[in-house]
């Protein structure tokens, strides 16, 4: 009788989420899986399928982006996730606009004046600069990820704030003041360039990267925290645009699901499988959307 493995001890061997471990069952590449009460069991003895780290032909996705953006459509893919990604991103994070406040922003340029409601100037600022950085993402996809679009990036998103009138805070530049995520330490300024420029040479020793490695520098980027603030839009901006550049489907993480990214994030080193999952299933989330616009994938 052949002796068989759990979805979860495959997980752990293999170092790869258990939904990943489900995913292979589901689709036939694990030969000899099979269900018992509901759940996969794997041959003890299966290695773990090889995947190609990314796929060949064209990125529709990136391809309609640009072609959307470009022409200003409305009501498509681009209009979709300008709105979404920026407004979960940001709500995250404090901002009080809604989603529907967030839509008006983008379609008119204009601010809707809202009974009863006081609207803080920073909000409105950040969420026009994150449009402008998602814009610069989709411009930048293809090109390898370094340093200097990173401070870009948060350069675009912070300039404006009232942070950037502070002195003592960077814009476009790495942190000068020690700064915590809840209760846990960040790299310390002194140390962060070089801590940024180890993971940058580390990462770009490949040229192409999976969604995995690409979670696992999200993971890297959020724990040196580089920026006095702002770390997470940047952290997640960055995501979006390596999954476009290796031709993967983006994930996004809903507002709603920010308890389970934190979680993920803080317990990475315990379970993986944790921020994996919570990102997979954000990337069922732009599945869907692909589906209804009929872009391919």
């Amino acid at each position: 009788m052949n002796n068989y493995i759990s979805v979860k001890e495959a997980s752990i061997k293999w170092n790869v989420a258990e939904r990943t471990v489900r995913n292979y069952c589901q689709k036939g590449k694990i030969e000899g899986a099979i269900i018992k009460n509901g759940e996969w069991l794997i041959p003890e003895g299966f290695s773990r399928p090889k995947r190609v780290n990314a796929k060949k032909g064209k990125n529709h996705l990136l391809a309609r982006l640009r072609e959307e953006k470009t022409k200003q459509r409305r009501g498509g893919i681009y209009h979709r996730l300008q709105i979404d990604i920026t407004y979960n991103s940001n709500h995250m994070e404090g901002n009080k606009l809604t989603h529907d406040e967030t839509r008006y922003i983008f379609e008119t340029r204009t601010i809707g004046t809202y009974k009863g409601k006081t609207t803080k100037i920073d909000d409105v600022i950040e969420t026009i600069n994150h449009f402008t950085a998602f814009d610069r993402v989709i411009d930048f996809a293809n090109y390898p990820l370094s340093e200097r679009f990173i401070k870009e990036l948060h350069k675009i998103l912070k300039t404006g704030t009232s942070d950037g009138q502070l002195s003592w805070f960077a814009v476009g530049d790495y942190k000068k003041i020690p700064n915590e995520v809840g209760d846990r330490q960040t790299t310390h300024p002194k140390l962060v360039a070089r801590a940024m420029r180890d993971l940058m040479n580390s990462y770009n020793s490949k040229e192409n990267h999976t969604i995995e490695e690409i979670i696992e520098f999200h993971v890297n980027f959020e724990r040196i925290h580089p920026f006095q603030d702002g770390n997470g839009r940047v952290g997640r901006l960055i995501a979006f645009k390596e999954c476009l550049k290796n031709n993967i489907v983006p994930f996004i993480i809903l507002d709603e699901k920010k308890e389970f990214y934190y979680r993920g994030l803080k317990n990475w080193d315990q379970e993986r499988g944790w921020l994996i999952d919570t990102c997979l299933d954000g990337q069922d989330t732009i599945k869907k959307y692909l589906n209804y616009f009929n872009i391919l994938y």
